[in-house]
């Protein structure tokens, strides 16, 4: 919205009220639409306060209101000898499911503000909820190593009972987390145990994402579609995949290059792409290509590390028979880093029925901002998840 200059927001609210507006019609209009339909308010009047709170992030809501403030407990735990650390948050009455939910790739890891008050909403909404602590994910490096971490953090949230009542347990991922998070709960250890997966801006093909943040470029049904894609994304892309070079300074390099234009998209790059070798320079081409004929050829160029790396977190590619659990996707339709279509391409790859997918605008990614319409789609999104609680 734009900027007036005594500072109002609509209907004359003063701007710091017009947030705090939103919220309340989030709660109004949704058990309206409930009403209409002639249903019970009983689990869709929660659902509704969940989205609100989801949407204060911090910030006071009836949710907070009403509920017991959750408690929250750093533990450290280890898994066939892997050492791990995380915040165990338990709500202040009776759990009903158990989750695990596993932090993006952001430098705050667990303890970034969003997850911490997202990690506080499913608590007050009956969920024990382990947020593991990943160095890797700290770093912005999403490997297939991750894959193993999410399930050991899995398996020892679930060989606690007094964590997942009656067996129920799912898992939360956010991004390009949700690629590692299926591989896990495809995992035959964990498999039959993952009862949900609740992915929020996911992807299905990656190299399709990788294409699509190089060049705005993304499929849509039998025709290309294009949205200029959040560049800070091929930058978290390089910083990744840096350290799986074979020269050190080609590494250094790219490190730099990537920290540079992660904090000045404008940054000046031409004396460290001086310094780059072969490998340095097949990913440095990859990232500033913005032609979507050439991402295939570009893509095969590079180094076959990360290749191989994308191929293993490459869910397109896989067998995903081997999948139980069910999902619950959800996707902004106007996201810039991993657009929306990916979602609707991984609900398509499942036994029907097996996936539930929910399209809203006004959900940048991860952050949310949605029209009355997404509203009601994201309402539905958050019943079914709280439906899982009850294992329906």
């Amino acid at each position: 919205m734009e900027s007036v200059p005594d500072h109002s927001g609509p209907y004359g609210l003063p701007a710091k009220a017009t947030k705090f507006f939103w919220f309340g019609c989030v709660v109004s209009a949704l058990l309206g639409l409930l009403l209409l339909a002639g249903c019970s308010p009983g689990r869709g009047y929660e659902a509704a306060l969940v989205l609100a709170d989801m949407a204060a992030g911090e910030k006071p809501s009836l949710l907070k209101r009403t509920t017991p403030e959750p408690r929250v407990t750093p533990v450290a735990f280890a898994v066939d000898g892997r050492g791990y650390r995380g915040d165990l948050y338990r709500p202040g009455e009776q759990a009903l499911a158990g989750m695990l939910l596993v932090p993006g790739a952001a430098e705050k890891g667990k303890d970034d503000p969003r997850l911490v008050a997202y990690a506080r909403t499913l608590a007050r909404a009956r969920f024990n909820v382990l947020v593991p602590d990943l160095e890797s994910l700290r770093a912005l490096r999403v490997g297939p190593g991750n894959v193993g971490e999410v399930v050991d953090a899995f398996s020892w949230l679930v060989d606690r009972a007094g964590l997942v009542p009656g067996g129920r347990a799912g898992i939360t991922a956010f991004s390009y987390a949700a690629g590692p998070v299926l591989l896990a709960a495809m995992d035959p250890t964990i498999r039959h145990r993952v009862k949900f997966v609740h992915a929020v801006g996911g992807y299905y093909d990656l190299p399709a994402v990788l294409g699509f943040f190089t060049t705005g470029y993304f499929r849509e049904a039998e025709r290309w579609g294009y949205r200029e894609p959040n560049a800070y994304g091929k930058w978290v892309f390089v910083l990744s995949n840096a350290g799986r070079l074979s020269e050190r300074a080609d590494r250094e390099a790219l490190e730099e290059m990537a920290w540079r234009r992660m904090e000045d998209l404008g940054a000046e790059l031409s004396d460290l792409e001086a310094m780059l070798g072969s490998e340095g320079q097949a990913v440095y081409a990859f990232v500033a290509n913005g032609q979507q004929d050439r991402v295939a050829s570009l893509f095969q160029g590079l180094p076959a590390g990360i290749r191989n790396d994308i191929e293993a977190l490459d869910l397109s590619g896989k067998d995903l028979s081997h999948l139980s659990a069910r999902l619950i996707l959800v996707h902004g339709t106007d996201d810039d880093i991993i657009p929306y279509t990916e979602s609707v391409a991984l609900a398509g790859a499942l036994p029907q029925g097996q996936a539930r997918l929910f399209l809203a605008d006004g959900l940048a990614h991860v952050t949310l901002r949605p029209g009355l319409f997404s509203r009601w789609r994201l309402w539905r999104a958050v019943d079914a998840l709280l439906g899982e609680r009850e294992g329906e």
